[in-house]
């Protein structure tokens, strides 16, 4: 077993993007995988075919039911908000020791690699006083970032390597996701980034078409999970 967690440098970067491509492109190349979304927020029970652990569920090749998203995303708010205001909201409050145990029991029970998808960026409060950093930093999983190519990512990206860096955490890589209509090039944000990233794999995953994640850089991506 081998666990993964996918963070990124704030909400609607392409997390799920980058995790659904990795788990396609890993079962192509034989290898078991799974992946949980613990906590989602913006969760619509009528529009749940178009939700995040929806997609997940595809690419894992396991039917998309209300069932099974309970079971890879089991803390499931509907106000599209930071999960401890949204929780605040429904009069209710995510446990954090819970999570963790989730996560953890998760990986126990699942051999290959196992992809924990994160909500937000890296610092979103999932309480009161702890993150997603902290969430990250207890099960000490090798981490992705995912960021994107709009103004500022650069500055957001290198931000988050530090205070990852500062918990003494693995980041395996940088996953560049092209944002829509973007300032600045894939290439010029990846050049950028890996400039001041010290050792760390900077990848850049261009847009592609839907339902597609066959690409050199998924393959790459892939490549460090499974090293």
């Amino acid at each position: 077993m081998s666990g993964v967690f996918v963070t990124a440098t704030g909400t609607d970067i392409g997390k799920t993007f980058i995790t659904a491509c990795l788990l396609r492109h890993l079962r192509a190349a034989g290898h078991p995988v799974h992946a949980i979304k613990p906590v989602v927020t913006g969760f619509d029970r009528d529009t749940w075919q178009s939700s995040d652990p929806a997609a997940l569920l595809a690419a894992l090749g396991q039917p998309a039911t209300l069932d099974e998203i309970e079971r890879i995303s089991p803390w499931r708010l509907k106000a599209p908000l930071s999960p401890d205001m949204a929780a605040k909201r429904e009069g209710c409050a995510i446990i954090f020791a819970q999570v963790v145990e989730f996560c953890r029991q998760t990986l126990r029970q699942h051999r290959g690699v196992v992809l924990i998808e994160g909500i937000g960026g890296i610092m979103v409060p999932l309480d009161e006083h702890r993150s997603v950093l902290d969430l990250i930093s207890v099960l000490r999983t090798p981490v992705i970032v995912a960021a994107g190519t709009y103004v500022g990512t650069i500055s957001h990206t290198l931000t988050g390597l530090e205070v990852l860096a500062r918990r003494n955490l693995d980041i395996l890589a940088v996953a560049v996701s092209e944002s829509n209509e973007s300032a600045a090039s894939l290439e010029d944000t990846v050049e950028s980034i890996g400039r001041f990233a010290d050792a760390i794999a900077v990848i850049g995953i261009p847009r592609l078409p839907a339902g597609t994640c066959a690409h050199p850089a998924v393959a790459r991506l892939a490549a460090l999970i499974t090293a």
